[in-house]
């Protein structure tokens, strides 16, 4: 297929001339998902200018330094939805430049089409390949449609150094709105169910900038001993409920968070014997890449392909051989709970800390400063067969517990956290008292430096507390966090002085 249609090629102009469309105190919806897919000239035309401030950018999950370090170094941005991770970013919501709310990766599309917010006055999206018909993506889907659909005008990035592949590879689907909402036949992860392209009237179209700059590629820290032995505690807890009969012998599609513990968690499939896996999930990852040239994935359903530098060329160069392995969603659609509980998703992600009667904190450090935001975890937490949080026990070459007294701040509840897996062990919590969760992840998955530590929290909290059901000693446990503070470290001796 051609790249762009003939009737559409009049719409052709400059990065710069494009951004003149966007004026001061607009919303732009922008694509994007992990960095990937996401436009680059645009917005860098907009930080060179600086013509439009005061400016609210809506996107999916995170992008790269274009809009979120650039257009942030120059003063632009005032509002920002929904996931980031870019540390220019990070540090101007931390210290209030920009107003930021954090929002579940479902529900931010929803709420656009909804119109509950700010409404979209342009839309800035990558694509492979433009037609009359409609937009035909990059590697990710992320929010794209839904900023499409309820925009005013739309700009769009032809990406030519994509390959024209990459067409074909998504699945847009449109579910509606409340009280007439469609059911999303998804009955398992390659189902098609909509259209290869988000469609877009020509009439919307304002402008088409020609470019050739890819994303960056996804830099992952390399498996440690630690989080191998995470992978390898979440295989023997697969395979133990198998062995109960829990699970059948194919445990159904897993969802995998983004990050280095994912990733080394799916390495460890590889030499585990399992075969013919699939995964119905937001971002795939090297690990799930390399899982599906050795078998052990038949199919991935995502919003977005993160991969690093060589896995990327690789699948760019056989993007034929990949094309009905893959498919790319859109975000509503990759994390919407009606799918994720008919499928029967088994999610692990990665939580910042966890309590001892399993609440998870995802998103805050010290429970004041934003890290990334929530993400997709509490899409699936929520609606998962089984909802598996893992973690390296302590971070910070061991000055800091990853299992602590109470969070500082509260994303998933104890409710939506069934099993916490560390590289120490395993702590099934489905059907436990907030007792019995606390002596099961003290001992099973704190680290053996701060067990003693806990144990005279919980001790101490079953003397003094009030209510016996999820005893609390509330001064210990905020003098947790606050000793950290003091002293830039959790270390054990600081705990007790």
């Amino acid at each position: 297929m051609e790249r762009i249609s003939p009737s559409l090629k009049n719409k052709i102009m400059t990065a710069e001339q494009a951004a003149q469309l966007v004026r001061t105190g607009m919303t732009i919806g922008v694509s994007g998902f992990t960095s990937v897919g996401y436009p680059k000239a645009v917005p860098l035309a907009l930080a060179a200018s600086g013509h439009a401030r005061e400016l609210t950018v809506c996107v999916g999950a995170a992008v790269g330094d274009e809009i979120d370090g650039a257009m942030v170094r120059a003063g632009l941005i005032k509002r920002r939805y929904a996931h980031q991770s870019h540390k220019d970013m990070r540090e101007a919501i931390n210290s209030g430049a920009i107003a930021y709310s954090d929002v579940h990766i479902s529900h931010l599309p929803m709420n656009i089409n909804q119109r509950t917010g700010p409404k979209i006055d342009i839309a800035i999206v990558e694509c492979s390949a433009i037609s009359e018909q409609g937009l035909y993506l990059a590697a990710s889907a992320g929010s794209a449609d839904a900023s499409v659909r309820n925009a005013d005008k739309v700009i769009v990035e032809l990406n030519e150094a994509l390959p024209i592949g990459l067409a074909g590879m998504h699945d847009i689907f449109e579910v509606g709105l409340p009280p007439h909402a469609r059911i999303i036949p998804i009955t398992k992860p390659d189902d098609r169910i909509g259209t290869p392209y988000i469609p877009c009237p020509p009439e919307k179209i304002a402008a088409i900038v020609l470019t050739d700059k890819l994303d960056p590629p996804q830099k992952f820290k390399p498996v440690t001993p630690e989080t191998e032995m995470i992978g390898r505690n979440v295989v023997k807890f697969l395979k133990g409920e198998i062995a109960a009969g829990r699970l059948p012998e194919n445990p159904g599609p897993i969802q995998s968070g983004v990050g280095s513990v994912g990733n080394a968690v799916l390495s460890c499939l590889a030499s585990s014997g399992f075969k013919g896996l699939s995964m119905y999930t937001e971002v795939m990852q090297d690990a799930a890449f390399n899982l599906i040239e050795q078998g052990v994935f038949d199919f991935v359903s995502s919003s977005s392909i993160a991969l690093a530098e060589d896995n990327r060329r690789r699948f760019f160069e056989n993007i034929d051989f990949f094309k009905d392995k893959i498919l790319i969603r859109p975000q509503e659609i990759s994390n919407h709970p009606e799918v994720i509980r008919r499928l029967g998703v088994i999610a692990l992600n990665t939580p910042i800390e966890v309590d001892i009667y399993g609440n998870v904190n995802s998103t805050h450090i010290m429970g004041t400063k934003m890290m990334n935001g929530i993400g997709g975890s509490g899409d699936f937490a929520r609606n998962a067969r089984i909802s598996i949080f893992a973690t390296e026990s302590v971070k910070k070459g061991g000055n800091i517990s990853c299992i602590v007294p109470m969070v500082s701040h509260v994303d998933q509840t104890e409710h939506d956290v069934q099993v916490v897996i560390t590289e120490q062990g395993i702590a099934d919590l489905r059907w436990r008292s907030p007792r019995e969760r606390a002596e099961l992840l003290i001992e099973n998955c704190a680290h053996p430096d701060y067990r003693p530590m806990l144990r005279e929290y919980y001790e101490q909290a079953l003397k003094v507390s009030e209510g016996k059901h999820t005893p609390h000693d509330l001064s210990k446990a905020l003098s947790w966090h606050s000793r950290y503070l003091e002293s830039g470290t959790m270390k054990k001796e600081k705990y007790n002085e």
